[in-house]
């Protein structure tokens, strides 16, 4: 990892950091099932797209699994308790479907919901607002066997699954995300193969990615039905693209990368369209043989928030390609690390860092969609290489990382954009997906072995921000 280069803020900076945040902003942290929970065969829960995936040799780095996890399932309480005394408003935490619904469809686990009912409950009692994930990627593996989200009725049984949930915490829960990142888990579920399913095929990506728009919107309309009073949301991961150079074919390139990585989702979500330049980049994949009359009217169900995840900007630099270009290609170009400059500061992912990057994104979001709904920074974190010595996990990076990035969002509100929260990515160390265990986002260390939990720097820093804030 590059060393960072930019000065460490202290608790000074921390508290003058919490007052520049708009009256009534939100400070947060989110966390997501598979990552955190484990206990992935207790309490009635069945196999999820991810179970397998982690459990097929080679799909994870050193073979790792989310089977034991946090143990968050078992200590829960103990988390809760670091959110109170971190002092955050809100948690977004995921439910994850297999726990609730083993085969995705038809009967309803009731220890499942228990759980969560459960959890709910404690943030409440602590004062933390649940901010609730339906689907972050773990679908369950009955109906990734009957075609996953390349079969139209997983769109249906997501929706009924959302209503399962909502019957069961509606009563105590007001604020509802319905998918994580549906890129993630089309693009590179479907697509490159990287994530579960593990599939490789640029037509399924492209039809997954509509399906779980498809579902998303199906969802909202039920939910909204249901509880008109509550607000929905959905969250996308969206990149400013640039080009690297003012070159034509460089331009060009970026113009093609913020079509797939953003407008693919933003578009159907935002506007109740296709980008009118799709078929010339998808190539032979964008036949939209998935879309039906009546589609676009679903996906785009008006929102009451939109949630942003940002890491990282998209760095474009055109390359020979065959015309027209293979659709696959382009898909998996996507799954690529971002172009690296030669003063960037990298996180342990392989991600540069550009803290102005997060206010470009929210900037074009409010020229590119007028009538854009309430933002919320839903994640937002950097993976460092934290090793505790006695006590203490000097994180000073991470500091580094999140304060510039609330300061980026702060200058997009000063820009005009409706930004009405920020939660740190992630609150636990935790699996990070292919990576496995050897990538730490946590504002709180855990030791796998142990169980061991131990805030690191970043949390204290972080505590400052928020008590800034609140006073």
């Amino acid at each position: 990892m590059t060393a960072s280069t930019t000065a460490v803020p202290d608790v000074a900076s921390a508290r003058e950091l919490g007052l520049l945040l708009p009256p009534g902003f939100e400070l947060g942290v989110a966390t997501a099932s598979y990552q955190i929970e484990g206990a992935v065969d207790e309490g009635g829960r069945g196999p999820s797209i991810w179970d397998t995936f982690s459990h097929t040799p080679g799909k994870v780095a050193r073979g790792e699994t989310g089977d034991v996890a946090c143990d968050h399932y078992h200590r829960y309480r103990e988390d809760v308790a670091l959110m109170r005394d971190l002092g955050v408003d809100a948690y977004r935490l995921s439910v994850a479907w297999p726990r609730v619904q083993p085969d995705g469809r038809g009967a309803v686990n009731p220890d499942g919901l228990a759980f969560y009912e459960r959890l709910v409950d404690e943030l409440l009692e602590h004062g933390i607002t649940p901010l609730v994930t339906l689907y972050h990627w773990d679908l369950p593996q009955p109906l990734e066997d009957d075609g996953g989200w390349r079969n139209r009725d997983t769109a249906q049984r997501f929706a009924d699954y959302a209503r399962i949930v909502q019957d069961a915490l509606g009563d105590r829960v007001s604020r509802w995300i319905t998918l994580n990142e549906p890129y993630c888990s089309s693009v590179l579920g479907y697509g490159t193969g990287r994530h579960a399913p593990g599939v490789k095929d640029t037509h399924a990506a492209l039809s997954t990615a509509h399906h779980l728009l498809l579902g998303h919107g199906l969802a909202v309309a039920a939910m909204r039905e249901a509880d008109p009073d509550a607000s929905y949301g959905i969250t996308l991961n969206l990149e400013p693209a640039q080009p690297v150079s003012d070159r034509e074919a460089d331009v060009e390139a970026a113009r093609r990368s913020e079509l797939l990585s953003n407008r693919i989702f933003t578009d159907p979500v935002l506007r109740g369209t296709y980008p009118d330049d799709a078929r010339e980049v998808w190539g032979e994949a964008s036949d939209l043989g998935f879309l039906r009359d009546g589609d676009l009217a679903v996906t785009s169900a008006p929102l009451d928030f939109l949630g942003v995840n940002y890491y990282f900007p998209a760095r474009i630099k055109a390359v020979p390609h065959e015309e027209p270009a293979p659709a696959l290609r382009r898909v998996d170009d996507l799954g690529a690390l971002p172009l690296m400059l030669a003063d960037d500061d990298v996180t342990e992912m392989g991600w540069p860092v550009d803290a102005d990057g997060i206010r470009r994104l929210l900037v074009w979001l409010h020229r590119t969609y007028p009538g854009l709904p309430p933002v919320y920074i839903t994640e937002n974190g950097r993976a460092c290489a934290d090793v505790p010595e006695g006590d203490v996990v000097d994180d000073r990076d991470r500091i580094g990382y999140l304060d510039g990035h609330l300061r980026g969002v702060v200058a997009a509100t000063e820009g005009g954009v409706d930004v009405r929260g920020y939660y740190v990515w992630s609150l636990l160390d935790n699996f990070e997906w292919a990576a496995g265990y050897a990538r730490r986002f946590g504002l709180v260390h855990v030791d796998y072995d142990t169980q061991r939990r131990l805030p690191k720097a970043s949390y204290h820093w972080y505590r400052e921000v928020i008590a800034a804030r609140a006073n």
